[in-house]
């Protein structure tokens, strides 16, 4: 085979450890060959090396002073092995180890020899890592930190240090992991010299995410069922959640900005007619749409610069830097008569030199084509390359029919506008009406389709119409898109939502992945790889999808929202706060941003205090709010068990239902605690017979439904009906299980415990606390040490002691 014409060798993902002996050198050859021998033996008596042999998922590589070992198993993996090694190693302080970790592409070849042995970044990097430590350090790449940071297990022992310079110039950002008497907590040598601070004390262990009275709201915006851990904020926005974000939303350190990359500003509307506004963001998305189909380009979501409207003092050069662009697209329409006129430049962001512009004037009907001229004569400014597939779709006009273009535009518009109003319901039936009328003109509109599709699912993922006639309506636009255009990305994305609503995950995944070839710029790509990443346990993925999301969709309210979200599913508050920061720079006055504020302090510390303050400056200045955040006042009240304030709060909740993600109590179930509180037992008991009547009607709706059984259970419990109880919420569990949906799973788990805890089996409770706390999603101390669910079990020793680990160290 010719060379030129050699492929590409298979890259896969290795979990690295790099270990060497320190002052390997200076020691007589004799001592060398002992020391190889007894590490060699070290390492084969290991669990991880036991275990990952056994798969056949381990590659040993001798390297001279020490080996490498290569596990294909999970992130994990070496860190565990490194820990047992830290320990056999303090029975042998003649052998000094140093050991690096790094996560990265791995080729596995073979040598002259027909050995097996590995290439690639991630095993370079690994042995850079390990060069940074001194005799006894376990070091950690910023991204294996990132990923172990996860788990609650790994927080304490996770160290930051800082960077380190190594070959070429490189500087690696690392963490030093060590415990008590495990691993060396001094500074490296390297950091010392290079006049970094002194190491972080041990990271705080954090609380872990509760079910039943939690405050978390995922909602799953277009396909997410709603996360609501009592969280009101994010009840009345509908923002989307199941579950987090990885280092705060936005990065520390600010990227390069990549020099083919494009920010569509929104078009000035010069037309006589005010609702010709519409026609205007029309005209602006659409070029951005077929600028966003060029995989050689970067172009950022129309959700993110719909806020900079145009008007004379748009800084053209901050919201370069704001968006991560080294260039921008402004223009004005205007429409009369038949014709319109379309003005476009291109700006270096950078420098706000005008790079390109033009004025077409046409007929109206010839729209499409104008905004295909521009998109094409963008790329051409740019010098990016577009392939014959993209030229093929840039070229495709949406419809012919400019009437049905409007009525699209008219339901884009109000499906963005729902997700930030009290009308959430409201506002997606109008959505729905205009996409409907944009189909009646024109029946081969695909994208109308699509849109209708995805208008459906959110009124049926977030509880405004959880019912199989409003999932049928959107399976039937879905299956009309397809059939209109089999291979069309759109259509592909829309079945992925409308799957991840019916919880088939795998099933939304592969359509993703169809979607994702032809929409290079698609920030809902990412994001709702993300959600499904997290339904399915993946937190780490689930936080890179989103973050990736977020370089494509910089200033999205919701995907920011989400990666809080995931941080404080794993008791990461300090994260979470930073993204809801980075929230209320875009939103000053976001009312559910300052409410999850408040609420992340009962969480991580049980202290209801900031959100108690933040309520009431809301209902000082804002009185007629009472309503829109009744479910954070209950929560409150809750915490604070301030049964007046419950009852006040219960009584604005209406007919709304409370709880965690997709476990929604009735509002009779909270009057009922309060009651109870109270000491009102009578008042109580009727108010528990309501909820169950309410809750029993649900279930028969849907029996084979794992939230709604593990809420009967839960009130069959309360009310004394002990076998009814426990079959209900033993039936839950086995119908939504953690490893069926990782979040509404660990929600039921947790349920489970306090169903158990109601009816007096204490022994089962705190053995299902116990389970439910090693997974992500798990109680956070507020709930535990704070809500009535518990009260149960305060005074057995083994609760207490729970309660008192999960307690955030000062």
């Amino acid at each position: 085979m010719p060379l030129d014409s050699k492929p590409d060798l298979p890259l896969e993902i290795g979990h690295v450890l790099f270990v060497d002996i320190v002052g390997y050198s200076k020691l007589l050859i004799n001592e060398q060959s002992e020391l190889l021998e007894h590490l060699k033996t070290m390492v084969r008596s290991t669990e991880q090396v036991r275990a990952a042999d056994a798969e056949g998922k381990l590659i040993r590589l001798a390297t001279g002073d020490g080996m490498a070992l290569v596990f294909r198993t999970n992130p994990e993996a070496p860190a565990h092995c490194a820990l047992e090694l830290a320990r056999a190693d303090l029975q042998h302080p003649e052998l000094k180890l140093r050991m690096g970790i790094h996560s990265g592409p791995i080729n596995q070849i073979t040598d002259l020899n027909d050995r097996i042995n590995v290439t690639g970044a991630g095993i370079n990097m690994a042995q850079r890592v390990m060069d940074c430590g001194d005799a006894g350090h376990i070091l950690l790449s910023q991204h294996v930190a990132d990923d172990l940071e996860q788990y609650p297990r790994w927080r304490p022992l996770l160290h930051e240090l800082g960077e380190c310079e190594v070959k070429h110039g490189l500087r690696l950002r690392l963490v030093n992991l060590y415990s008590d008497g495990v691993g060396n907590p001094e500074l490296p040598e390297k950091f010392r010299k290079a006049g970094a601070p002194a190491a972080e004390p041990p990271r705080r262990k954090s609380s872990i995410p509760l079910v039943g009275i939690s405050l978390l709201i995922f909602l799953l915006i277009g396909l997410a069922i709603t996360a609501l851990i009592f969280a009101p904020a994010l009840l009345k926005s509908r923002r989307p959640t199941p579950p987090p974000s990885s280092s705060a939303p936005p990065p520390t350190s600010t990227p390069a900005i990549p020099e083919k990359s494009i920010a569509v500003l929104p078009f000035e509307n010069l037309s006589d007619e005010t609702q010709n506004a519409y026609f205007a963001n029309g005209v602006q998305d659409e070029i951005l749409t077929d600028l966003a189909k060029i995989a050689d380009l970067k172009v950022i979501s129309r959700t993110s610069v719909m806020q900079y409207k145009s008007g004379p003092h748009r800084n053209l050069r901050e919201i370069g830097q704001q968006l991560g662009v080294a260039h921008l697209l402004e223009g004005s329409v205007q429409r009369a008569a038949g014709r319109i006129r379309v003005n476009a430049q291109l700006i270096d962001a950078r420098t706000d030199a005008h790079l390109w512009a033009q004025t077409y004037d046409r007929d109206l009907a010839d729209i499409f084509a104008i905004q295909s001229e521009v998109a094409k004569a963008i790329a051409d400014q740019l010098q990016a390359k577009i392939a014959p597939a993209e030229k093929q779709l840039i070229e495709k006009q949406p419809t012919k029919d400019i009437a049905a273009y409007d009525f699209y535009v008219r339901g884009t518009e109000a499906i963005d506008r729902a997700l930030f109003s009290d009308r959430v319901k409201d506002i997606l039936l109008q959505a729905v009406d205009f996409l409907n009328e944009a189909i009646a003109r024109d029946p081969s509109f695909l994208r109308a389709y699509c849109k209708l599709a995805h208008a459906h699912d959110q009124l049926y993922l977030l509880g405004d119409d959880h019912t199989a006639a409003r999932l049928s309506l959107a399976e039937k636009a879905v299956h009309d898109a397809l059939r209109l255009g089999p291979e069309a990305p759109e259509a592909h994305l829309a079945l992925a939502r409308h799957l991840y609503s019916k919880l088939n995950y795998e099933g939304a995944r592969a359509e993703i992945e169809l979607a994702r070839r032809a929409l290079p710029n698609e920030p809902q790509i990412f994001e709702w790889s993300g959600y499904i990443d997290r339904r399915q346990g993946r937190w780490p993925e689930s936080t890179r999808n989103l973050e990736r999301a977020l370089e494509l969709d910089p200033n999205n309210v919701v995907v920011l929202q989400q990666i809080s979200l995931n941080y404080e599913s794993l008791h990461n508050y300090q994260k979470a706060i930073a993204a809801l920061r980075r929230v209320l720079s875009l939103r000053p006055n976001d009312t559910d941003t300052r409410l999850s504020l408040g609420q992340v302090d009962v969480l991580w510390k049980a202290n209801p205090k900031p959100l108690h303050e933040v309520i009431e400056s809301i209902l000082r200045d804002q009185p007629q709010a009472a309503a829109s955040i009744a479910t954070t006042r209950v929560f409150l009240a809750l915490a604070e068990r301030d049964v007046e304030g419950g009852a006040r709060a219960v009584a604005d909740l209406g007919g709304a239902s409370f709880g965690p993600n997709a476990i929604n109590f009735p509002a009779a179930y909270e009057a009922g605690v309060f009651a109870q509180l109270k000491g009102d037992t009578a008042a109580a008991q009727a108010s528990f017979l309501r909820a169950r009547a309410t809750q029993q009607n649900i279930v028969d709706a849907q029996p084979e439904y794992g939230p709604a059984l593990s809420v009967l259970a839960q009130i069959d419990a309360v009310l004394g009906q002990k076998e009814d109880a426990l079959r209900e919420g033993r039936r839950a569990a086995e119908l939504m299980p953690p490893s069926k949906d990782s979040i509404n799973g660990t929600h039921i788990m947790t349920r489970l415990a306090a169903t158990y805890a109601a009816v007096g089996e204490k022994d089962l409770a705190l053995a299902q606390l116990a389970r439910a706390l090693e997974l992500p999603v798990a109680p956070h101390y507020g709930i535990l040490k704070l809500f009535p669910d518990w009260d149960p079990l305060r005074g057995d020793p083994r609760f207490d002691e729970i309660v008192a680990s999960l307690a955030p160290k000062e």
